[in-house]
């Protein structure tokens, strides 16, 4: 095997991502092999801010709550709430607790300052109001769509009324009830109200498309996308929890996958308003099948990123994150024959690589993959290098 690898390596920027790709992709979809080290997210903040200075990006998307998302952007365009409120409110998954999180939204905010609306840097979730142990409610997405329609339609128009939705909707535990991710039967996913609920919003959403020009003449496109996002996270859940309710083999499979669907459609729409960097898993991002165990069961589905990246093409670039050690975790030095043991002995702290010319440099005697006995770290699939567009190697993550 040639070794001989420091040819295929270059500093991390803007520049030199651009420098591996043909054009400048809507979607820049940056990976991570795992999730709560701030040292990968201060590396996205330091690739953001310069595709936001030198390369034109003015968003950048995270997996997080889309509609706790609205918190964050309502701050960083017009200073809505305090920072606190925002770390608090407008984050999924315990991600407002980072620091890192925290100087990207204080980045951001004082980077809009003074400058035209035209101009603003925006925030954006992508994941669906979901847990790994369960779902929202639907109810805030679905009256937050209602009450936009309500108030500017016909009520002949509409398909109900504000009391049959609240009466269907019914108590938020029916929805959020924990054992119901473990039993199927726990989930009110596929009751009658919930059957109807799924007809309302269908109809909801279509009478949205079919009022556009109204609706974005009577209030504006951001307020229109707005209630986009609300009928797609209510359509979205609503068809989760059905799933949940569902007693097939092929339940948890489906779940990750209208996960993953329900973040296509998201970073989709993100992608309409210009060139958007997002930050997620590299499960969620990458272009191949993604697959994991969950529960010991092996489950098999197609991320966003293979959603987008077949819907807009060259528009749509991957880079995926490998790390050297994660030390608090008990992952140490990588073994010298892996893809990351080879860049682990390269004297930089972290480069990005062009895989291309990395996977040439292997030609047919690729070195093995990495085993990683801490389950929240995933390791690189050499297997699958030229299905990046090029790959950020972080040789340490310390804590925090």
């Amino acid at each position: 095997m040639d070794t001989g690898i420091t040819h295929t390596t270059h500093p991390v920027g803007a520049g030199s991502v651009m420098g591996l790709l043909a054009g400048r992709p809507r979607v820049l979809a940056l990976g991570e092999p795992t999730h709560g080290e701030d040292s990968l997210l201060h590396l996205r903040n330091d690739l953001f801010r310069e595709l936001v200075e030198r390369e034109g990006y003015r968003t950048i998307a995270i997996e997080s709550d889309c509609l706790r998302g609205l918190v964050v952007d309502d701050h960083v365009t017009s200073s809505a709430g305090t920072l606190d409120e925002v770390m608090e409110r407008g984050f999924s998954h315990g991600f407002g607790a980072s620091a890192a999180n925290r100087e990207l939204v204080r980045w951001i905010r004082a980077y809009n300052d003074g400058r035209p609306a035209c101009d603003h840097v925006r925030f954006a979730g992508i994941d669906g109001p979901l847990e790994i142990t369960g779902a929202a409610s639907p109810r805030q997405a679905l009256t937050a769509l209602y009450g936009y329609l309500a108030a500017r339609v016909d009520a002949d128009l509409l398909p109900c009324t504000s009391d049959t939705l609240d009466r269907l909707l019914g108590a938020e535990d029916r929805w959020t009830c924990p054992d119901a991710m473990r039993e199927p039967d726990r989930s009110v996913g596929q009751s009658p109200e919930a059957a109807e609920l799924r007809l309302l919003a269908d109809d909801l959403v279509a009478l949205l498309g079919a009022q556009t020009p109204h609706l974005i003449a009577a209030t504006s496109r951001d307020a229109w996308d707005r209630a986009r996002l609300y009928g797609r996270s209510a359509t979205g859940l609503l068809r989760y929890h059905f799933w949940m309710a569902a007693a097939s083999p092929g339940r948890m499979a489906r779940l990750v996958g209208l996960r993953d669907q329900m973040m296509a459609d998201n970073l989709l729409a993100v992608a309409d308003r210009g060139p958007v960097l997002v930050h997620a898993h590299n499960l969620h991002l990458q272009r191949n099948v993604s697959t994991m165990r969950m529960g010991g069961v092996p489950l098999e589905w197609w991320s966003a990123g293979a959603i987008v990246g077949a819907e807009l093409g060259e528009g749509y670039a991957f880079l995926a994150t490998a790390l050297g050690t994660v030390r608090h975790h008990g992952v140490g030095a990588p073994p010298p024959d892996t893809v990351e043991g080879l860049l682990y002995a390269l004297p930089e702290d972290r480069c990005l690589v062009d895989t291309t010319r990395l996977a040439a440099a292997f030609g047919r005697t690729r070195p093995g993959p990495r085993t990683s006995a801490y389950h929240g770290y995933f390791p690189l699939d050499p297997a699958h290098l030229t299905d990046m567009d090029g790959l950020v190697f972080l040789k340490d993550a310390p804590q925090g």
